[in-house]
């Protein structure tokens, strides 16, 4: 048994990000969310565009993730999710997102405003922006043909057709969250995943100062596999195994040490199992989906998951080395 609840910093963004907050929320509340900061479309695009601030929309989600579990939190978190509906110029823009914005002009602090609203909804946890400018993706997107052309931006990249070869962001060597920066160094458990793929994972290894900080830290590192195949989009056709390859071409270096995927969306689980143990990662196949044919994940059984992928390296001793070349 686990005498002390662990310090577990989840990278991600959208609602891959919240399925992973919403289970671990249920094992501890030293959590740390560390949210991407490329999206370009909807209600976030609108005010990055307009008032040259961070989209503001997956942090909104991370928070509403880690809200207290009680009338008020649960309240608060419905008040920052709504969305408007009318003819007007505040057509689908997310009340949370006009709050958080708000606070960064009243504040003028990207960080002290999003823990202000951590604050009002009693969240069990933290939301940081993994770097502290807006960033856009760029993508090289190869098509039957083998032509490969230049995706730009977050909104265009994730409903792209054709086989993503290699992402990057500009600026490409943005300045990191230093409160990001520390958490990770302080954590003792780095979740990474699910969600999309290369829109809201991968970009966390393209910041210089989070990719030196995962390198660094003692913390070990859980990557969380997708539900589904991507049927569209910027994951069609990949398999299980594949996120692992894509992963490990992007950041190299990078240690996993446990990978979780529900068996329902492994495709091969011997190439799932042997991509694992390249990357010196012991794997755990469990049903964590809500088992109701939708592609979501159940909270509570997503923590079972974790939980035990924690219980597992209890009492291993040593030091962590690099994922091999």
């Amino acid at each position: 048994m686990r005498a002390v609840a662990p310090a577990v910093v989840a990278l991600g963004g959208g609602h891959g990000l919240s399925a992973s907050l919403s289970a671990l929320r249920l094992m501890t509340d030293r959590i740390t969310a560390v949210v991407t900061v490329a999206d370009d479309g909807g209600s976030s695009g609108r005010l990055r565009n307009e008032l040259g601030v961070l989209p503001p929309g997956d942090l909104r989600m991370a928070l509403s993730a880690l809200c207290d579990d009680s009338d008020w939190g649960r309240t608060w978190r419905d008040v920052l999710q709504h969305r408007f509906s009318s003819s007007g110029d505040l057509d689908q823009h997310a009340v949370g997102n006009l709050l958080i914005v708000a606070l960064w002009e009243l504040l003028g602090d990207t960080v002290e405003g999003l823990d202000w609203v951590g604050r009002l909804l009693g969240a069990r946890g933290r939301v940081l922006p993994m770097a502290a400018v807006p960033l856009r993706i760029e993508a090289d997107v190869v098509d039957d043909a083998g032509t490969s052309t230049r995706v730009v931006g977050q909104s265009a990249v994730a409903v792209t057709t054709g086989r993503i070869s290699q992402v990057r962001l500009e600026p490409s060597d943005p300045p990191a969250c230093p409160e990001a920066v520390s958490a990770i160094e302080a954590a003792d458990w780095v979740v990474l995943g699910p969600g999309s793929w290369y829109t809201s994972v991968l970009p966390h290894l393209l910041v210089p100062g989070l990719r030196d900080a995962l390198h660094r830290t003692s913390a070990r590192t859980i990557v969380t596999l997708n539900l589904a195949s991507g049927e569209s989009g910027e994951t069609a056709g990949m398999r299980a195994d594949q996120y692992l390859e894509v992963l490990h071409s992007h950041a190299p270096e990078l240690r996993v040490d446990a990978v979780v995927a529900d068996p329902s969306a492994v495709e091969d689980v011997a190439a799932l199992a042997a991509r694992s143990a390249d990357l010196g990662a012991r794997l755990l196949l469990r049903q964590v989906s809500r088992g109701d044919g939708t592609p979501r994940h159940d909270p509570l059984r997503l923590a079972g998951a974790y939980s035990d992928v924690l219980d597992g390296f209890l009492g291993d001793v040593g030091t962590r080395e690099k994922a091999p070349e």
